[in-house]
């Protein structure tokens, strides 16, 4: 990054503006790449090459963002550089996505303090896999809970963290890396040789973001009043238990600090599976654990900024003495 200010302007431009619909918005543009890509590879390499082949994605995919945004920003710096860090800014801004995590996990919980089960249920499939047209609303405000939970790494401190170390380029990679994994890393019989390299990269990338992520968790939640000794137990007990490398460390932190349990069984495709429980349940689940997540995810990001910007300043201040 060129500039201090522009960690915390790309944070505080997610939080006021979002990703309006009506803007393209660069991962939808990694999605039809990888889409493409995935095609060329299915159609030109054989199935048992599926396995070297599936390193071509994260090398063309994650390789090519990088490139294409340092080429983009160097451009606009030869213009003029004040348009860059302005650029620089608005790049970094669209890999954080705080505020249409918590609007979209507040949709669900406005539907649940109307009593509008059904429409609660539609919201909450537009963010998770599971199966949602049965669950009930602690079942509901669980789904969203973990969501918020889990992506406050994906969504929120991870593309922070890259941008804090390599600027625009490397957060957007990183958000290649994720787009990457949403999309082929599944360990299915379709993807489970072409998307191993994509989910291994991702497992990694998240690996110090998450645990970063957990300590943030639980200091606000003292800051909170909620129960940092809760979050510091869970995740020590819970976290490694989690099916991800990564994901435990949020979800536990979380339900640490609100008293809550999390995990349990899941539907998918009409198919059960059961995933470790995280945190005790020490009350029943409420829709306004929601927006207590929300919280959470907003005070941590908050002070991330905060922390990274300091350090970017120290750091810049001793190379110029």
């Amino acid at each position: 990054m060129a500039a201090w200010w522009i960690l915390p302007a790309a944070y505080a431009l997610d939080r006021l503006v979002g990703d309006p619909r009506w803007l393209p918005h660069p991962v939808v543009g990694m999605g039809k790449a990888i889409s493409a890509i995935e095609v060329a590879i299915r159609r030109l390499v054989q199935p048992r090459r599926y396995r070297v082949a599936g390193l071509l994605l994260p090398l063309l995919v994650v390789g090519g963002s990088f490139a294409l945004t340092w080429a983009a920003l160097r451009l606009l710096a030869m213009v003029n550089p004040w348009l860059a860090a302005v650029a620089e800014a608005a790049f970094i801004a669209t890999t954080i996505a705080a505020k249409g995590l918590r609007d979209a996990g507040m949709e669900v919980c406005g539907h649940l303090r109307r009593g509008d089960l059904p429409a609660a249920r539609r919201s909450l499939s537009m963010i998770v896999g599971r199966d949602t047209a049965d669950l009930q609303p602690p079942e509901v405000v669980r789904g969203a809970v973990e969501t918020v939970a889990e992506n406050i790494v994906d969504a929120v401190v991870s593309p922070l963290f890259f941008a804090l170390i390599g600027g625009a380029p490397l957060a957007m990679a990183y958000r290649a890396v994720n787009t990457l994994d949403s999309m082929v890393g599944y360990k299915n019989d379709k993807y489970i040789h072409l998307g191993w390299a994509s989910a291994r990269l991702d497992d990694i990338a998240n690996y110090i973001p998450a645990r970063l992520t957990a300590l943030l968790l639980i200091a606000a939640s003292w800051c909170l009043r909620l129960d940092p000794k809760g979050a510091w137990s869970a995740v020590r007990r819970d976290a490694s238990a989690h099916p991800s490398p990564n994901s435990g460390y949020p979800e536990s932190a979380v339900a640490g600090s609100l008293g809550i349990r999390l995990g349990g069984e899941n539907s998918y495709h009409g198919v059960t599976s059961f995933r470790a429980y995280m945190g005790d349940k020490k009350r029943e689940l409420e829709p306004e654990d929601i927006p207590r997540t929300a919280k959470l995810m907003f005070l941590v990001s908050g002070v991330f900024v905060l922390i990274g910007t300091s350090i970017w300043i120290g750091i810049n201040g001793m190379i110029w003495v």
